[in-house]
């Protein structure tokens, strides 16, 4: 692309238009290319030079401290013969202080000519605080490293247009610092889970994001083709299947960090690309699954230092233990209603008719289908504490162990957390039988018409007839974890570039 392609942009402001030119003359005037400069090699962030002389007090300085460091020139204040300027890398910012004696006349005339803010240079300098108590970096050398066309946000100090946030997410993370911490405290919370998932001898391992067969959670999948094969294939919705293959292989205790796909609507909880966590464990049921829950987001909170979380106004204290209640029980203490004396199907629809439910209802929902509707409507949102809710039917749990003392229902929990489910969990299905039974009830869902209904796989039933041990597994999912953690109120704020419709 020549320079004058470049240069004649048709989408480019006046600014930007004046900083191509400025750029063309600099490479014409000065034959200097900033995109073409050697590396520097930096040695030592801004965070850390904060750290190392911080004791130095007002007028003092440390010339024996020679600090070769690079960064951003985020705002920069030129007076006669001296500038400031302050630089901020991923760590930190720092004020600048050129002097014309110190880095030389012609140095000085390129920083006051060529020089923007939104440059990155690397500099060469010794600490010193300023008469008012600013700590500063005494600059001896310099080098212009990258040309910044594109000027900083008008308001760098605080980007604050949610549309420009998400959709220029460079944007959001040169001009708020928090939403960078944001995304650090997100590695170390996911790093704290791979920790404690090691502690426990659980294999990190890697499944397939294409499959022919949308299967292991009720969601509705994305679509795709694949040419050389000729077959319609699909995006993963879970990870559990295929990990559960590899338990029937002998792998042992086993986890997955990968995205999911779920072509679904899009809201502050929810993105059709997400990450999740799910492992299995062998030898191991839903019970081994709360205990290893709340470790890990113990564990995980403390990690980035806290053990007291809020959102939205909630607050959650983390040193109490996590508490526990059936499906049945919530639906008796929040909705009034005792389905342990319910019966019927007609009697149950009947009494969410009574409830101002009648409008969700088709007409052919069992009992066990009306009572997980009360408990989505009436009782998810009361669970805040971090409390552990079991006992859900069989209906709605195609991959879960019935409960041998009462067989409509199974052994799962599901977490919730300020009224919002991040983690399900269960004591494995090994049955083939029943699983099989369980799959063609899906899909005689599906067929009626249920999008999210679950596809008979048949390789999986050939795996568990090869033998599934008993197990225990959970997934977690991590952008709501985060979220919680953080106290982001959007899943949009934890995910680097959410899901956005093009712009027209």
């Amino acid at each position: 692309m020549t320079q004058e392609i470049l240069l004649n942009s048709p989408e480019d402001n006046e600014i930007v238009k004046q900083r191509k030119d400025k750029l063309l003359r600099l490479k014409t005037e000065e034959n200097y290319d900033p995109f073409v400069n050697e590396t520097w090699p930096r040695e030592i962030t801004l965070a850390e030079i904060r750290n190392q002389f911080d004791n130095l007090q007002p007028e003092q300085e440390d010339q024996n401290a020679v600090l070769k460091t690079a960064g951003r020139i985020m705002t920069i204040r030129r007076q006669g013969k001296a500038a400031f300027a302050d630089l901020a890398d991923e760590t930190s910012r720092i004020q600048l202080y050129f002097q014309l004696n110190a880095v030389g006349e012609k140095n000085y005339d390129f920083l006051k000519k060529w020089v923007d803010t939104g440059d990155w240079i690397g500099i060469v300098g010794h600490p010193c605080r300023t008469r008012r108590g600013e700590l500063t970096i005494f600059v001896n050398e310099f080098k212009l490293l990258t040309k910044a066309i594109r000027p900083l946000p008008e308001k760098w100090h605080g980007l604050t247009d949610t549309e420009t946030r998400y959709r220029q997410r460079y944007l959001d993370l040169i001009a708020n610092p928090d939403v960078r911490e944001i995304f650090k405290q997100r590695s170390q919370i996911i790093s704290s889970f791979r920790n404690t998932l090691a502690q426990h001898n659980t294999l990190e391992v890697e499944t397939p994001v294409l499959s022919t067969i949308a299967s292991g959670a009720n969601a509705r999948p994305f679509k795709t083709f694949h040419n050389a094969l000729n077959i319609e294939m699909y995006l993963r919705i879970a990870l559990e299947l295929h990990l559960k293959r590899l338990v029937v292989g002998m792998m042992g205790r086993v986890y997955e960090l990968g995205r999911n796909f779920r072509n679904e609507g899009i809201d502050t909880m929810h993105n059709p690309e997400f990450t999740m966590m799910e492992v299995y464990w062998p030898y191991a049921d839903y019970n081994d699954m709360m205990t290893l829950a709340e470790e890990l987001i113990k564990n995980a909170a403390q990690s980035i230092g806290k053990n007291i979380i809020e959102w939205n106004d909630m607050q959650i204290d983390l040193n109490q233990p996590f508490e526990k209640i059936s499906m049945l029980e919530a639906v008796k203490k929040y909705a009034g209603v005792d389905f342990t004396q319910v019966n019927d199907d007609e009697q149950a629809r009947n009494i969410a008719r009574e409830h101002n439910l009648g409008a969700e209802l088709k007409g052919n929902e069992s009992r066990f289908a009306v009572l997980n509707m009360f408990f989505e409507n009436f009782c998810e949102e009361k669970l805040i504490k971090p409390t552990f809710l079991t006992g859900h039917p069989v209906e709605i749990s195609p991959l879960s162990k019935r409960d041998p003392d009462n067989p409509d229902y199974t052994h799962r929990f599901e977490l919730f957390m300020f009224g919002k489910e991040v983690a399900n969990a269960f004591s494995e299905l090994n049955d083939p039988i029943d699983q099989r039974a369980r799959f063609e009830d899906q899909m005689r869902k599906k067929e009626a018409g249920d999008e999210e209904a679950q596809s008979l796989d048949e390789d999986f039933i050939n795996a568990i007839e090869a033998g599934l041990p008993p197990t225990g597994g959970m997934g977690i999912g991590i952008d709501r974890v985060v979220m919680f953690l953080t106290g982001a109120r959007s899943i949009r704020d934890v995910i680097l570039f959410p899901t956005m419709k093009p712009k027209i």
